[in-house]
């Protein structure tokens, strides 16, 4: 063969590389894996926009329904838009491109720079990032809407939009870089959450107990300390809502239609169960009849506790975490919450403040090593997994308590001190004095 004849063909065959590198690029990403992760995403939008909304708007009184969905409508179009102007390159920017490795991630991902259709993140190799990013998202919309929950009827609308955005930033970045991202500190310590026990439920239960006694009771606190709530319908459908976007928020954190997935569906369900089952009998023995807001209240508790641990459990410890959260949390509203005297409306700290933790300890006791990543707890041979676990709820805290105060100090720098509404706009209802608009069956 004549060397211009060997060049060429050496030529061809070497142009030929970039486009097989790129279509084995292409190779790993995997339909399957995208559907079911896009899938999760809106599943889990669902669980704000309309879950939560309703959930907790069927719980506070008529003249607050609309104001306390505002809450979450808030919640899911400021973090929507921080998320892609930064905070999601905060938290998940991936540890090759520097920043602040295990504390913080850098801004390689502000205005979702560096994402094109086929990149991928090391969290998720088989989906595109834009896909991984838009699921992850959605966690953080939740997270922040959770505290809302705690403060209705008496937060003023301007200081909870400037408060989402500090917080969010705050608090919820950073911990949630040091636990998902591989080079955050916790991760590397060999913290498991899978779901969000301890960036989601931990942060957001404790975030919203410290906000109460910042922002102090509502004006009728004293005299009406629990008030009935005004449409029982839209609780139940928001904790139905909730019930069923919870299979996204944990099945979908396996990131891939894989055997994870499946093992997290059925644990997740199995810990809703039961929790609704215990709390409806701790109401029959207490009350002497179980209500529908107490087992959607207990459905909601078991759907927390099993948040950490669902893709590191079997059944059995599915189980316990959801009997016990139930105990747990009733316990607490029912004996505790009365003598310190706080005013955490919707019971945010008790269910998902006390669930979250409780599931991220439990995760550290009943981890079997036969699902996800082989990780084993105590009872199965690993003591030291339930100390990390311990370690990881102590910092989950202390940066709830810390950004909390800052984020609420920040809100009333932004709104001039303006961060409750008076006594008269919350006797007239902040559906009027905060947003002008009031139900048609509101009185």
């Amino acid at each position: 063969m004549n060397r211009p004849l060997r060049i060429a063909i050496l030529a061809a065959g070497a142009s030929l590389i970039p486009a097989a590198l790129s279509a084995q690029d292409k190779v790993a990403i995997n339909s399957g894996d995208t559907a079911w992760v896009l899938t999760s995403a809106a599943l889990v939008l669902m669980m704000t926009i309309p879950g939560l909304a309703l959930f907790y708007g069927g719980m506070v009184r008529k003249k607050n329904i609309i104001a306390t969905i505002q809450y979450s409508m808030a919640a899911t179009v400021i973090v929507s838009l921080l998320w892609v102007v930064c905070q999601y390159s905060l938290v998940f920017a991936p540890s090759p491109e520097g920043g602040l490795g295990p504390w913080l991630g850098n801004l390689s991902r502000a205005f979702m720079g560096g994402i094109g259709v086929d990149t991928v993140h090391p969290n998720a190799a088989t989906v595109p990032e834009s896909a991984y990013s838009m699921f992850q998202l959605m966690f953080a919309i939740i997270t922040v809407a959770l505290i809302s929950g705690a403060v209705v009827e008496r937060m003023a609308f301007g200081a909870w939009c400037a408060f989402t955005v500090f917080w969010s930033l705050l608090v919820y970045a950073p911990l949630a870089h040091w636990v998902w991202n591989p080079s955050g500190w916790l991760f590397k310590a060999g913290a498991l959450d899978f779901a969000g026990g301890l960036v989601v439920h931990t942060s957001s239960g404790v975030s919203a107990l410290v906000l109460v006694k910042l922002l102090g009771p509502r004006a009728s606190f004293r005299k009406e300390p629990v008030s009935a709530p005004a449409n029982i319908g839209y609780v139940f459908i928001g904790a139905a809502l909730l019930w069923v976007g919870w299979f996204g928020f944990n099945a979908g954190s396996a990131v891939a239609a894989n055997g994870i997935a499946a093992s997290a569906f059925l644990v997740t369900n199995t810990a809703a169960a039961v929790a609704a089952l215990v709390w409806m009998l701790l109401e029959r023995i207490v009350h002497g009849k179980p209500s529908l807001v107490g087992a959607s209240t207990g459905a909601v508790a078991g759907l927390v506790a099993i948040t950490p641990a669902s893709g590191y459990v079997g059944v059995g410890g599915a189980l316990v975490l959801g009997a016990v959260t139930s105990l747990i949390s009733f316990g607490f509203m029912s004996k505790l919450r009365s003598k310190f005297k706080y005013d955490d409306a919707l019971d945010v700290f008790s269910v998902h403040g006390l669930g979250g933790m409780w599931g991220a300890l439990g995760t550290g006791l009943f981890a079997n090593g036969l699902v996800a990543g082989g990780a084993k707890g105590a009872f199965f041979g690993n003591p030291g997994q339930f100390l990390v676990q311990l370690e990881s709820v102590a910092v989950a805290v202390a940066i709830a308590i810390i950004g909390t105060v800052a984020s609420w100090a920040l809100a009333g720098l932004v709104t001039r001190g303006r961060v409750r509404v008076g006594a008269a706009e919350q006797a007239s209802g902040l559906d009027l004095s905060e947003h002008g608009e009031i139900l048609e069956s509101a009185s």
